[in-house]
């Protein structure tokens, strides 16, 4: 018995060599087809069974046919491109509320929704600033909802649109998920056959390493998902300055305006009057009655001789050879 266990201690890297190698022939072999997925899409099969076997990548394909009409269908299935587009449209309207409801249901009847605004005055004027996001293929059609927005819109001030190719990003990205779930079934297959317990957690660490890597990926994927889905379009509402002029003059009135300077002067010499009314009344008699004690005392005082004597000055005091 002691002189077989050597061999059997040394049976499980064995098997685990070859389950490694395994995997990473499945991880190859899963890069290899996300790769022939990528560069082989112009290449029909019919093309390449037309060539017939042997034929290499540099040899030139078989030509299309070109009689008959395009099917747009067809075309706008094997356009799969993912195209991210962003946008900001400043504009000038008669009315910033109404333009905004206006815009609000325009959108919302597109599919699209608002992502964040804000609404503010400035120099005492509305202004807003919305951000929508809207079906990309619905793009032009809001742009053109804005230019317009039932009349409201006076002028486009300015326009920006923009559009980033992202296929081969979302490509890569799905292929090196393919391959990460390779492993992990891979390992998780390892982990099953082993049975070291060291073995075992250190199988498992790197499962859950791979299951991260998936996770973040996958994250990533949705996000540029969402982005080549909806289109993000800025949006700036603000009236013209002739409109903004005109406001400011409608609320300039001469008439109230004097009205509120007349009224602040009689507010002004009433309040004058009345502190001459409390002087008289209150204040006049208070400073008669302590003007009239004050006399009294001084009179008494001097009467009395108590004011001579505290001002005569006292005899000289005389002095002997």
């Amino acid at each position: 018995m002691r002189t077989f266990r050597p061999a059997n201690r040394a049976k499980v890297p064995i098997v685990l060599s070859i389950l490694l190698m395994s995997l990473v022939l499945a991880a190859c072999g899963a890069s290899g087809t996300a790769l022939d997925g990528v560069g082989g899409a112009a290449a029909s099969p019919a093309s390449r069974d037309a060539a017939g076997p042997g034929t290499g990548e540099n040899e030139p394909e078989a030509p299309a046919p070109s009689a008959g009409p395009v099917d747009p269908d067809v075309v706008g299935a094997a356009d799969d491109a993912k195209i991210i587009r962003t946008g900001t449209i400043d504009l000038e309207v008669s009315d910033v509320p109404g333009a905004i409801r206006a815009a609000r249901d325009a959108i919302r009847a597109m599919g699209g929704y608002i992502g964040a605004s804000t609404t503010s005055n400035r120099d005492d004027q509305p202004y807003a600033e919305i951000t929508y996001r809207i079906p990309v293929a619905r793009w032009e059609d809001a742009l053109d909802a804005l230019r317009g927005l039932n009349g409201l819109t006076r002028k486009v001030v300015s326009e920006q649109t923009e559009a980033v190719d992202v296929t081969g990003q979302v490509v890569d990205l799905e292929a090196r998920i393919r391959n990460l779930r390779a492993s992990e079934t891979a390992l998780q297959r390892i982990a099953e056959q082993a049975t070291r317990v060291s073995d075992i957690l250190e199988i498992q660490a790197q499962i859950t390493g791979v299951r991260g890597q998936i996770e973040q990926l996958e994250a990533q994927r949705n996000q540029l998902g969402d982005r080549t889905t909806y289109a993000t379009l800025t949006a700036t509402f603000q009236l013209p300055v002739v409109a903004a002029i005109e406001v400011q003059a409608k609320g300039w009135d001469p008439g109230a305006i004097f009205d509120e300077a007349s009224a602040s002067l009689v507010g002004l010499m009433q309040t004058l009057a009345g502190a001459g009314i409390w002087i008289v009344v209150v204040w006049l008699p208070i400073l008669v009655l302590v003007s009239v004690v004050v006399g009294i005392v001084a009179w008494l005082l001097r009467r009395f001789g108590v004011l001579d004597r505290a001002v005569r000055p006292s005899p000289p005091v005389a002095t002997g050879d």
